[in-house]
């Protein structure tokens, strides 16, 4: 009998279809994976603004996950949205159990607008008990700072990535400001400590809700289905341009909408 190269996506739940666990799963889907997924807290948001945050008990957001793990297994992990302190300790529990287990972990702490998405204890939980247990981070510019402490600087590149890889984590920093109309994703492969940046066309559109969630499920999906870590980061970074240049030709909303998940299948 086969078997499906599953991803557990732990993550949070909007209505827009466009971030969270419903990002992941269409992500995960569209780069030849099977996705499950644990809900870790509801959002209430529209394409302009984050209304409300409403934490699922962390009990059940870890005995989803449980769940998945003893029963189907995974060939992955992508942890998403945690908002709490305590959530966040819960879940480092829970990935020791299964060291075999890749994971993909998206510091989800500040969103696109920089608006902060976490507690304020939270980011030192991510820090000391969680991000230690990644195969990979990825977090964006706004995070990378918040971790590091300073601004993430391109002078400054190799070591900036080496502390925020803790001396055993992969790191890809995204959408780091570059010249006018680029922008840069910079990749650290703590294996062989070699940095390769990806220098990519700021694309004009709006529909980038969800990218981040979009671009660490996809890593994901390939590691999950056998391909390195170099190898996911490669098909990944392709799969997410071209999800953001397709999203941009649609309207949504009325402000951020997604990115084009299908844009290689499936057109709707």
């Amino acid at each position: 009998m086969k078997r499906y190269p599953i991803v557990l996506c732990i993550a949070g739940s909007e209505p827009l279809g466009s971030a969270g666990v419903q990002a992941d799963i269409k992500a995960v889907s569209a780069c030849g994976a099977y996705a499950a997924g644990a809900i870790t807290c509801i959002v209430n948001e529209d394409t302009e603004k984050i209304k409300e945050v409403f934490p699922l008990p962390a009990e059940l957001a870890v005995g989803q996950a449980e769940s998945v793990l003893s029963d189907i297994g995974a060939s992955s992990v992508k942890v998403g949205m945690l908002f709490t302190a305590r959530l966040i300790r819960m879940v480092a529990d829970l990935l020791g159990k299964y060291p075999q287990v890749p994971a993909v972990i998206d510091p989800v702490m500040v969103n696109t607008r920089g608006i902060a998405l976490v507690e304020n204890d939270a980011v030192q939980a991510y820090k000391n008990v969680l991000i230690p247990l990644a195969d990979i981070i990825t977090p964006n510019y706004n995070e990378a700072n918040l971790l590091l402490g300073r601004t993430f600087s391109t002078e400054s590149m190799e070591r900036d990535l080496a502390e925020l890889s803790y001396g055993k984590v992969s790191v890809v920093v995204k959408s780091v400001p570059a010249s006018e109309g680029r922008i840069l994703d910079c990749y650290y492969n703590v294996s062989d400590g070699k940095v390769k940046v990806y220098d990519k066309e700021r694309v004009n559109t709006r529909n980038l809700n969800g990218t981040g969630c979009s671009f660490s499920s996809s890593i994901a999906a390939f590691i999950a289905r056998g391909y390195s870590l170099d190898e996911s980061l490669d098909m990944a970074e392709d799969y997410i341009s071209g999800a953001i240049r397709e999203g941009s030709k649609y309207s949504f909303g009325h402000d951020f909408g997604p990115v084009c998940h299908f844009y290689r299948g499936i057109r709707i």
